[in-house]
């Protein structure tokens, strides 16, 4: 959001979060300097972004409740009970709105963000970020019957309707497609698939392994994962996700240092897990 790590970035959003957020630093400071010292990591997510979080209503060996009868799964659950367990304390996953998380950091409503986001200079701003906790690759989701389905570079894509999610990098790197059509935003991302299945849409840019888990539960997709020099650039950095933090809380270096011990084929092997374990009527 990716997400597509998720990889995501404040739009419009940006500007409406700094106007609500309205605090000096030094009050957030002050809302900061106690959340280390809490036994309970409150994550932020919006466990709707499989494979990264899904909300289910299945309990599994990694799933989190969420409410009476939810609980939320995925990769971003996962590492979030890595962290927490490697700082000793306990995890608890609080379901949020996109647009919400990071306004919710701010307002010590929660900890941390663990939700597919990308470390962006504008999200500096605001926040704190650890270095990424997963890297991918972007791609564009076709349907397996459509010419796309053979397209090896963005030209390809020239004069389609492509959509992206509302408020994320997703949407953003469209432009970078020449003579695109640049549909409207979809406010979820399962909502952008569900756009494409209809016919609405050509194409719906994501990230390898979220794309993986939507094609693996709906045989009608494909992705298109594209050869250097033919996909979008900057694809290493808007790729990544992290982990993030109100600004100047120590606890960034307490799950920077957790991190730190969680190796790449450890990651990998939770992202393949997350993938294979998504269901598929909660795409």
């Amino acid at each position: 959001m990716n997400r597509l790590f998720r990889s995501v970035s404040v739009i419009a959003a940006g500007a409406m979060l700094l106007a609500g957020c309205g605090s000096s630093s030094s009050a957030a400071a002050s809302k900061a300097s106690s959340t280390a010292d809490s036994n309970t990591l409150r994550v932020g997510m919006e466990c709707n972004y499989a494979p990264y979080n899904w909300t289910t209503t299945k309990k599994t060996d990694t799933a989190q409740k969420i409410s009476d009868v939810d609980y939320c799964d995925g990769y971003d659950v996962m590492m979030a009970e890595k962290l927490a367990d490697k700082t000793n304390k306990e995890v608890k996953i609080v379901k949020l709105d996109w647009d919400n998380l990071i306004l919710s950091l701010q307002n010590n409503q929660i900890d941390a963000i663990i939700a597919g986001m990308t470390d962006t200079e504008e999200r500096e701003k605001e926040v704190d970020f650890t270095t990424p906790y997963y890297v991918s690759t972007e791609v564009v989701i076709v349907k397996k019957d459509s010419d796309l389905a053979n397209a090896t570079s963005l030209e390809d894509f020239s004069g389609k309707k492509v959509q992206g999610q509302m408020n994320t990098l997703y949407d953003t790197i469209i432009d970078q497609i020449p003579d695109v059509v640049h549909e409207p935003a979809a406010e979820t991302f399962p909502a952008a698939i569900q756009a494409l299945q209809s016919g609405s849409i050509d194409a719906v840019t994501s990230e390898l392994p979220v794309a993986k888990g939507v094609c693996e539960a709906n045989s009608d997709l494909t992705y298109i994962e594209f050869a250097d020099g033919k996909g979008f650039t900057g694809a290493d950095k808007d790729a990544s996700v992290s982990v993030a933090v109100r600004k100047g809380d120590k606890l960034k270096d307490e799950l920077q240092s957790a991190l730190d011990t969680i190796s790449d084929d450890e990651r990998e092997q939770m992202m393949e897990t997350a993938v294979s374990s998504q269901p598929a009527s909660e795409e």
